[in-house]
């Protein structure tokens, strides 16, 4: 890698000190640049690169472009790194400054500029040079990991998003080996239905790239072990790491405190994925936070919620931004209401965590009120994951703190009959002094302009609208424009862990809870969360599958809205 000074450029350059400059050469300074010169050929037979001197003060990193997006050929996307200040990065010591050397090419002579290059040393080769990326997976003898987060990372492998030089190192307290876990999560990678090339080859070389370390029950001794195991994988190219929390909320702190202090890397950056839920109640949620920021940069950090990885998230701003159509009309002028519907059977599988959490602490608190901000957001100044989390926090912070009588609890009956859905409602206003209004019949409201965006059962974009039927009287009928996604794309749909994980590899935090978010949503729900568990609201008994709890029709119908299809 090499670059080129010139004396006309507005950027501050490199100034080398008189005490490094050798005897023979020439230092003077041009237009705020100190320039070396001299004679090129004792120069050429007396230096041979540059590393440190850039690093340290042109914060340069030598080597291949940054990780990122690669796409099946290979390529990568640039991006910076995110990685916390590192202390011993410190001014140039002696023996440092021994080791910086400076090439001066003979053809710079001719052209009248100077040519820094860097050369490499054997000692920071590392296979081809490329940078790796190393993931951990804490806990990867779960059902989370074993159902949801190995399948996605093969998936990302065989669809070529992923480098070569990747390396997946499940961690957790049973005493397995590679062998183990590769036989474990072997039955549950599947390739993709639209494209079967190599599959058994890719699966194969994805496994060999998959490895297993026992931490015990030692954090700190295991977390030790797990950095040098990485170490050994990484070599000495530029290293990345993303690690995986997929532990108990009990063990989230402790393993996150020594994985903290034993196991990032210093030759990159490193971010770490945390599962929900993110606290009980605002001060646990607030103490976790602190704590998390006490060991990490808040750009390391990336909160996972799957449900905020389905298409119908990321469609919700390209249909607003991208269409001029409806941008003029996401207002409250327009819009008459939002109704945000997610049934039992995406969340029901939950168990256990939800007796101790529920709904309104996991789906509520982080799905529903993501995917309000995300609707209801200003347009953001670039698609930058901060500018977008710039816009949603405005929005949680804007919206007052539900009360009791603002919310209707309901509990499920378990039968049989689940009707599964989970889609998006916008519902417009009736048009003002209607002529046709006598056309319409005697349910005006069905007769309402409606966007739907539908992720299940049928992935859809729906617009009701109003149109004349055939024939020779005047009737108009409520119809729907669709956009069915089968029909439409013959294509299978990436699984939401598949487009999360790509997302925090990229650095796109967009979809991730930042922690002043976090803490807005909580002032959202924290009144009727201290009024459930004083049992001063009664949920109300419904069978599972059905319409849901009697109260919420009176709810609806004090604010004037219909629910759904009614």
């Amino acid at each position: 890698m090499s670059f080129s000074l010139h004396p006309e450029s507005s950027l501050a350059g490199p100034i080398v000190s008189r005490a490094t400059v050798p005897k023979n050469l020439l230092a003077c300074n041009f237009h705020r640049h100190r320039i070396v010169s001299g004679g090129a050929t004792s120069l050429c037979r007396r230096f041979c690169g540059l590393k440190l001197w850039i690093l340290q003060r042109l914060n340069l990193q030598p080597g291949p472009a940054k990780l990122g997006r690669v796409n099946k050929f290979g390529g990568i996307k640039n991006q910076k790194k995110d990685r916390g200040a590192d202390p011993s990065q410190s001014a140039l010591t002696p023996e440092e400054a021994s080791t910086l050397k400076l090439h001066y090419a003979q053809d710079s002579l001719q052209s009248k500029r100077t040519s820094l290059q860097y050369v490499q040393s054997p000692s920071d080769k590392s296979g081809d040079g490329e940078s790796s990326l190393c993931i951990a997976v804490i806990g990867a003898t779960g059902e989370l990991a074993k159902r949801k987060i190995f399948p996605a990372l093969f998936a990302l492998y065989y669809s070529g998003f992923l480098p070569q030089n990747i390396y997946i190192v499940g961690y957790s307290r049973k005493n397995l080996t590679d062998e183990d876990l590769r036989s474990m999560i072997s039955s549950t990678l599947t390739c993709r239905i639209d494209h079967q090339q190599n599959c058994a080859e890719k699966m194969e070389s994805f496994l060999s790239k998959t490895f297993y370390l026992y931490g015990g029950y030692d954090n700190k001794e295991g977390m030790s072990k797990l950095d040098a195991r990485m170490e050994l994988l990484e070599g000495n190219s530029e290293a990345n790491r993303i690690f995986y929390l997929s532990v108990p909320q009990e063990a989230l702190v402790d393993v996150m405190s020594t994985l903290a202090n034993y196991a990032q890397t210093q030759k990159g950056w490193n971010r770490v994925i945390i599962e929900k839920p993110f606290g009980f109640d605002a001060p646990s949620s607030n103490q976790l936070s602190q704590l998390l920021l006490s060991k990490f940069e808040e750009n390391q950090i990336y909160r996972i919620d799957h449900l905020l990885g389905r298409n119908l998230i990321e469609n919700l701003t390209v249909l607003r931004f991208s269409n001029l159509v409806f941008e003029p009309l996401w207002s409250r002028k327009y819009i008459r209401h939002v109704q945000v519907i997610l049934s039992e059977d995406s969340v029901v599988a939950a168990g256990k965590y939800f007796e101790g959490y529920g709904i309104i602490r996991d789906i509520v608190h982080s799905h529903i009120l993501q995917t309000i901000a995300l609707f209801a957001m200003e347009p953001p100044v670039s698609l930058d994951g901060e500018d977008i989390r710039n816009e949603k926090v405005k929005v949680l912070r804007s919206i007052r703190s539900l009360e009791p009588n603002d919310v209707i609890l309901g509990q499920y009956k378990a039968t049989s009959g689940n009707d599964h859905r989970v889609e998006i409602r916008i519902q417009f206003h009736h048009v003002p002094g209607n002529i046709y209004r006598e056309c319409l019949g005697h349910n005006v409201d069905l007769a309402t302009n409606e966007l739907i965006l539908r992720d299940l059962p049928d992935e859809a974009i729906l617009l009701k609208v109003n149109n004349k039927m055939p024939g020779l009287g005047l009737h108009l009928d409520a119809s729907e424009l669709n956009l069915l996604y089968k029909d439409k794309y013959n294509v299978e749909v990436p699984d939401s862990y598949e487009h999360l994980l790509l997302d925090v590899i990229d650095g796109d935090s967009h979809l991730f809870m930042r922690s002043d978010e976090l803490a807005a949503t909580w002032n959202i729900l924290n009144p009727v969360l201290q009024e459930i568990d004083k049992r001063n609201i009664a949920p109300e008994r419904y069978e599972l599958g059905g319409r849901g709890p009697t109260g919420a029709y009176y709810l609806w119908a004090k604010h004037g809205v219909g629910w759904a299809d009614d």
